[in-house]
């Protein structure tokens, strides 16, 4: 392999490892037992990481519950449902944690809420792992390593995983 060739393993290289990144993950509140005041929703959250574009789903009976968004921490606290930023009631609802920053979801049914039926959701930033940008330490190397089991690749990496093979298969 020559000194171009080099340099574009290394830069298509560099710029899959940069997008890999987790897929979103699907949570759904007290797994098998859903939003249900039987369901220790605490320990079910203190388990979890949520990321922008992940989505959590929460699954109730509509005739015993229902899904409150409140807007700051003080109405959670207090199960104050009297200015909330959405109301849920179809049973089953699916909200996409969009941005950085903590949303407030609570049960409809104050006494629920004040019984622990209610989450504060910490939405933390996508996870994105950084390559080396050192060209020297990829000519060293006999090719671009697989990534662990433990990451996902998205749709975009694939494709740059191709067009990486395509390059050693075709200089």
């Amino acid at each position: 392999m020559g000194a171009r060739d080099l340099l574009v393993v290394a830069i298509v290289f560099t710029a899959a490892t940069v997008v890999v990144a987790g897929d979103p993950v699907h949570h759904v509140v007290g797994e098998d037992r859903g939003w249900d005041p039987s369901t220790d929703v605490a320990s079910w959250y203190s388990q979890r990481v949520f990321r922008v574009g992940d989505k959590i789903w929460f699954t109730y009976s509509t005739t015993q519950e229902s899904l409150v968004e409140l807007r700051n921490e003080e109405d959670f606290t207090s199960c104050d449902l009297s200015n909330p930023i959405k109301m849920y009631t179809d049973g089953l609802d699916t909200i996409s944690l969009e941005g950085v920053g903590i949303r407030y979801f609570v049960s409809g049914n104050t006494e629920s809420c004040k019984n622990g039926l209610k989450i504060p959701v910490k939405i933390q930033p996508k996870e994105q792992i950084m390559a080396q940008n050192s060209v020297a330490s990829m000519a060293v190397a006999d090719g671009p390593t697989v990534p662990s089991a433990s990451t996902n690749l998205n749709g975009l990496s694939y494709i740059l995983i191709v067009g990486l093979s395509i390059c050693l298969l075709g200089l």
